[in-house]
């Protein structure tokens, strides 16, 4: 079966959306999702988007890590598919229901509200998520915000000096978050701009994570560190969050569609 597809990325943050909508396709299956974001042997990617018929919106979006495992939420896939829809639209995910908006170049994002209670994150114990009394080499005093998918949030003098590729496995892959949790380093540079590089669960260092800005800024504005609407620089790009308490976060920022190509299904069933 001929398969086509759509190569996207949000500020380097890179997609292969499947279109599942008009036309069926077989299911899919975390070791075929992991086989066509492999960048040796497939067609490579950090996410696999895959969208469907909905009952409860506009249309469903999944998303698949590079690992292969399906997760709740991606900023950036949000933006790129809202692109893709060219209008406004409600789309349901694992991690609730966005709304989306096209802008010349990019979208803004609805992305919900979030959460901070400890069994939301989820963690393995309770524990005060804005103030964690955890720590792991160079890293500590961290907070936990959920998003639709779990990070935790640390703020650092100096963002590039982490070495995120050796410490961001071991905070992922600790016990105390028992779905694995998003890694994010950030340094405030102002009242109005914050610089952000994430060690992404299932997909490693990454040039843009969406939900990873959210998480952040929201953080920061928690602990009165910056204002509404901040700036995320991260190595891919600069997005806008916006966030008022008791509310949902708004994200705009860019997305570009690279190429599309088709594929034959078996070639990585």
């Amino acid at each position: 079966m001929r398969v086509d597809f759509i190569k996207m990325h949000g500020l380097g943050n890179d997609f292969v959306v499947l279109d599942a909508r008009a036309r069926e396709i077989p299911a899919m299956q975390p070791a075929i999702a992991a086989a066509i974001a492999d960048r040796n042997t497939g067609i490579g990617c950090d996410q696999l988007i895959l969208l469907e018929k909905s009952d409860a919106a506009d249309f469903r979006m999944r998303i698949f890590n590079q690992d292969g495992s399906e997760v709740g939420a991606c900023g950036n896939a949000s933006r790129a598919v809202a692109m893709l829809h060219g209008s406004d639209a409600e789309i349901e995910t694992a991690g609730g229901t966005l709304s989306v908006s096209p802008t010349a170049g990019g979208a803004t994002v609805d992305m919900g509200e979030p959460r901070f209670d400890w069994d939301a994150i989820p963690l393995a114990y309770a524990m005060d998520t804005l103030s964690m009394p955890v720590g792991w080499e160079m890293l500590g005093d961290p907070g936990a915000v959920n998003v639709g998918n779990p990070h935790v949030i640390f703020f650092v003098d100096d963002t590039d000096a982490v070495p995120l590729d050796r410490i961001g496995p071991e905070v992922e892959e600790d016990p105390l978050f028992p779905e694995r949790v998003n890694v994010n380093v950030a340094t405030i540079e102002d009242r109005s701009r914050i610089r952000l590089r994430v060690w992404e669960r299932g997909a490693g260092l990454t040039r843009a994570c969406g939900t990873g800005a959210c998480a952040t800024a929201v953080h920061a504005m928690r602990r009165k560190l910056v204002d509404s609407p901040v700036t995320v620089a991260l190595p891919g790009g600069e997005l806008k969050i916006e966030w008022s308490p008791g509310g949902s976060i708004r994200m705009t920022g860019p997305a570009t569609e690279s190429f599309r190509g088709s594929f034959e299904w078996d070639e990585f069933a």
